[in-house]
């Protein structure tokens, strides 16, 4: 199973309404983490998620979730996460 793969699993949990995950790695090549644990080009990533469970939190409290969700991607070379963290609400607006 892919990278790509195992964060959409593992994020799901959190009911997302919209979610967009990019692998950006290529544009990371012979950059630091690039080629760390894992060497298959699965090491920076873009996510857009949207979700109810994110209401009432702060953006940094939205962000500590999905980074203690994917810890061990993190642990397993995972090294970039460019998060956008919403609401509902916020995503109409």
């Amino acid at each position: 199973m892919s990278r790509d793969e195992r964060i959409k699993n593992i994020l799901q949990q959190l009911n997302p309404v919209v979610f967009e995950l990019k692998n950006d790695s290529a544009k990371h090549a012979g950059h630091a983490g690039h080629m760390g644990v894992e060497p298959t080009g699965e090491t920076h990533y873009k996510l857009k998620i949207v979700s109810e469970v994110f209401k009432g939190m702060g953006r940094v409290d939205r962000q500590r979730k999905v980074y203690d969700l994917l810890r061990p991607e993190f642990n397993s070379g995972l090294h970039a996460l460019e998060l956008k963290t919403l609401t509902p609400e916020e995503a109409k607006g």
